[in-house]
């Protein structure tokens, strides 16, 4: 080796192996999304959610899981009634023009809101923020659902439950693993995560209770998924006890912003703007609150003036003027990708009126989640698989409109009651 040539590169073997299982636990995190996004569907559009998710992996894997992972949040305001193929180009043009972007001016060294101070731990305005106004302007372009508004409710809890698993699993590495070492600023990512997810439940469940009088399990899961997108810009800045406070008031802010969802008739389906736009706002402003400087050195190098808890008060400026920007540049290259997509021959957005009545599964992938279970159906009762949930099967003589819902909805276990009762039986 001359005595001119530059350092070898050290490579520390703990840290690689922390960056790698954090990366492989965001990678769980897209088909989880999937999962969550595919249970709050009517039955019908299950599998085609599943796959937009992946597919989001297959487009974006080569920008690493951040990238991958923030389309494929962004794409569930277009559910059940956005067409698959011109999907696919939006998330690659999406990725290019407006994560891209945004991702450098929070991280890069030379990124103006790097340089301004912005604080920006996980991804709070290139992930949620960005994804939250991508989602908004695909609900106004695309237009509300066909249908009655009463029959949009989640088809499958056991999927919105196994969606949210995966989703808080990969949380400990989208938060954790963004410290790129083994270090206590790591650990304490991890901490703050669990703690504000926790909070963000319960909180949702206790806020729906009085008007429900019952426990909401899609409300507990909503609830964390809140707290986890409020606690993702401070999780390497903030203590544990703050994060308590950022899962609460990020929980609140986004079940409120649920309910205003239905006085501004716009079709967010899985009200992604709701939750990740507004969601990642709170938790930006309240990383300017809350951040502490003694928190962001146990990783021994990053050295910040802190929050207003440090008494920099200029810091909630600087988070405002990030998440605006973030923001709007969101919202309107996004409107500009797809009005522009919507107006290229092949690349029209919606589905026909019909195919959105008879399923984005089998009209999209002609294939269905729930085949088997609708083929059963057929034998016993005489169903007809294109039958809507809550829709009476025609030829079905004595058969119930209950029925029919029940067996429909692919529950496995409500099938196997039919199995058992049925006079054919």
């Amino acid at each position: 080796m001359n005595a001119t040539d530059p350092p070898a590169p050290v490579y520390e073997p703990g840290n690689i192996a922390w960056t790698l299982t954090s990366t492989a636990l965001v990678w769980l995190m897209i088909p989880g999304i999937g999962y969550f996004y595919s249970g709050m569907a009517r039955s019908k559009n299950a599998l085609s959610l599943i796959m937009l998710s992946l597919c989001s992996l297959a487009v974006v894997t080569v920008q690493c899981m951040f990238a991958a992972l923030t389309p494929a949040l962004a794409i569930g305001a277009a559910a059940e009634r956005g067409r698959i193929l011109p999907t696919l180009v939006f998330i690659f043009l999406w990725t290019t023009f407006v994560y891209d972007f945004i991702a450098c001016w929070t991280w890069s060294a030379n990124g103006w809101s790097f340089v301004m101070g912005g604080l920006d731990f996980a991804g709070g305005t290139p992930v949620h923020i960005s994804s939250g106004g991508a989602a908004l302007a695909y609900a106004i372009v695309l237009g509300r659902r066909s249908g009655d508004r009463k029959d949009f409710r989640p088809h499958s809890m056991s999927n919105v439950v196994i969606g949210t698993c995966f989703i808080w699993f990969g949380w400990f590495g989208f938060n954790g693993g963004s410290a790129l070492s083994a270090n206590m600023r790591a650990a304490m990512a991890c901490v703050v995560t669990n703690l504000a997810a926790s909070v963000g439940g319960i909180t949702w469940v206790l806020l729906d209770y009085p008007h429900e009088r019952k426990l909401s399990v899609l409300g507990f899961c909503t609830g964390a998924v809140a707290g986890l997108v409020a606690i993702t810009p401070g999780s390497g800045f903030v203590s544990p006890a703050s994060s308590v406070a950022i899962g609460f008031l990020g929980s609140v802010a986004c079940n409120m912003a649920v309910r205003l969802k239905h006085h501004l008739k716009y079709d967010d389906a899985f009200d992604v703007f709701a939750v990740h736009g507004v969601g990642g706002i709170v938790g930006n402003i309240l990383t300017g609150v809350f951040a502490q400087s003694w928190v962001a050195a146990l990783d021994g190098v990053t050295s910040i003036p802190g929050g207003w808890l440090d008494g920099h008060w200029i810091q909630v400026a600087f988070q405002l003027a990030d998440s605006a920007a973030g923001l709007g540049w969101s919202f309107t290259v996004t409107f500009l990708i797809l009005f522009i997509m919507n107006k290229i021959p092949g690349l029209n957005l919606r589905v026909k009126a019909d195919n959105e009545q008879r399923g984005l599964d089998l009209a999209e992938l002609g294939e269905s989640a729930y085949a088997h279970l609708n083929e059963k159906a057929e034998s016993i009762h005489g169903v007809d698989s294109s039958v809507e949930i809550g829709a009476p099967a025609p030829h079905s003589g004595s058969q119930s409109t209950e029925s029919v819902n029940e067996v429909k909805v692919g529950s496995v276990s409500t099938l196997g009651h039919h199995l058992l009762t049925s006079p054919a039986t």
